[in-house]
């Protein structure tokens, strides 16, 4: 170590006088007191989060406005409406993904629509399991309301290089086991539905948001207990 200076009164050329230092370290300690004692007003604010509540329970989702400013905003215009309120989970695939959100459950017909939003699969978030994503038709930029719970991992629905993915936006941090449960419920041709549709209608009841302040926190979600299937589809459109 270097030794210290015999003149230990003077100070260096541009450095403050030893009240000012004083000063200054005590200003310092009461800062991080202060932090310390009241973390939540010193942090960023948590993500929004939504309760989505059906006819066979409820799930919560954290939204991801960091990664999908556009894509969130978009959803929540959606549910501040009400929007969502008496829509079908309409399209159900084992080892993939469950979809909803767009038909009425009264008549099965799609609702509508606002314009769509700009696609924003490129924002670095995957479809893994649990993870929440924005449906779309062929076109890039065609997704409007209708969103998906990602049952597996899911990389095939990520984007190339070569071509567009599907936006994730969301994670289920709460009742994923209800999006498990719906999952496996027996499927078929339904109404206006070819195929993939619950043979008993699964209703999304109300989709509101969450008081994230007073909102238990949940353990990640555990794997399913079946393997992924092997001839995935590729498109949760």
């Amino acid at each position: 170590m270097p030794i210290p200076s015999r003149n230990r009164t003077a100070a260096r050329p541009g450095s403050p006088p030893r009240s000012m230092a004083a000063f200054v370290a005590l200003a310092g300690a009461l800062l991080a007191a202060l932090f310390l004692s009241h973390p939540q007003s010193c942090a960023a604010e948590q993500n929004p989060q939504v309760r989505v509540t059906t006819n066979m329970g409820d799930f919560v989702i954290e939204l991801l406005p960091e990664r999908a400013p556009l894509t969130v905003a978009n959803f929540l215009h959606y549910v501040r409406e009400g929007y969502y309120s008496g829509t079908l989970i309409h399209r159900v695939v084992a080892n993939f993904v469950i979809q909803g959100g767009g038909h009425d459950a009264a008549d099965y017909k799609l609702k509508q629509v606002h314009d769509p939003v700009v696609n924003e699969s490129g924002n670095g978030l995957q479809n893994k399991r649990a993870t929440v994503g924005l449906a779309r038709g062929e076109l890039a930029h065609s997704g409007n309301a209708q969103f998906y719970v990602n049952l597996v991992d899911n990389p095939d629905l990520d984007p190339l290089p070569t071509r567009w993915g599907y936006t994730v936006f969301g994670r289920v941090v709460q009742g994923m086991d209800v999006a498990d449960r719906i999952g496996v419920v027996p499927t078929g041709a339904m109404g206006p539905f070819k195929s993939d549709a619950p043979l008993k209608p699964v209703i999304i009841q109300k989709i509101e948001l969450v008081d994230t302040a007073t909102a238990p926190v949940s353990a990640p979600p555990t794997p399913p207990a079946t393997p992924p299937s092997s001839d995935a589809i590729l498109s949760p459109k």
